[in-house]
């Protein structure tokens, strides 16, 4: 009893914080060189958009970063599905809307895609040697969006002191949940085998 929460707090952190994936890093959009800006012809301001595409789910199949590009002439609602990628980057929520574009306007940008973990600040996104209008974007890298557990006590033959522990996990697409509970456990028990092996008694040792 008591481990339940015990692991099931712990998984949770780490599901939420530590598991890789791909995030857009910058954003650059012609004719903006700020985020404060609006575009011609354009129905939502930069900031709108950049939010709208911090919701773009992505798998990255490549180790290093990634330039995407929209290229669009309206009319027309630009979405993910937009997006001109290669056959690294797999784009999973297509439908995902970014700006809507009138007739004879244009809206063209380049996005950067790379992998990472947790949850990086537009700050830290942000190089020395960066051009102007180019805008470093908050990014998101943990697949998972969400992360429920509950505890209930159980019976295991005659003891009834067992805690059963129930998760809820629910991801952008980029990763099953029964995958992403495993990385999370895997995760944990290496940083747990630090300890494990500080001495052999204990790395020899049978708990259960």
């Amino acid at each position: 009893r008591g481990y339940g929460t015990t692991l099931g707090n712990s998984l949770r952190r780490i599901l939420l914080s530590s598991l890789p994936g791909a995030a857009i890093t910058n954003i650059q959009i012609d004719g903006v060189l700020h985020e404060f800006s609006t575009i011609k012809g354009v129905r939502e301001d930069v900031t709108q958009i950049i939010l709208n595409i911090k919701g773009l789910a992505l798998k990255l199949y490549a180790e290093e970063e990634k330039t995407l590009e929209i290229d669009i002439t309206g009319p027309a609602t630009v979405t993910a599905g937009d997006i001109i990628v290669d056959s690294d980057v797999e784009i999973l929520n297509k439908d995902l809307i970014i700006c809507s574009v009138s007739e004879g306007a244009t809206f063209h940008a380049r996005l950067t895609v790379k992998p990472g973990r947790g949850y990086v600040q537009a700050d830290e996104n942000k190089k020395e040697d960066m051009p102007i209008g180019v805008l470093p974007v908050d990014s998101i890298y943990t697949p998972v969006r969400r992360v429920n557990y509950q505890v209930e006590n159980t019976r295991v033959g005659r003891r009834d002191d067992f805690d059963k522990l129930t998760m809820e996990i629910w991801t952008d697409g980029s990763i099953i949940p029964q995958e992403a509970l495993s990385l999370a456990a895997k995760i944990m028990t290496e940083h747990l085998d630090i300890f494990v092996n500080l001495t052999d008694e204990a790395k020899n040792a049978e708990i259960m």
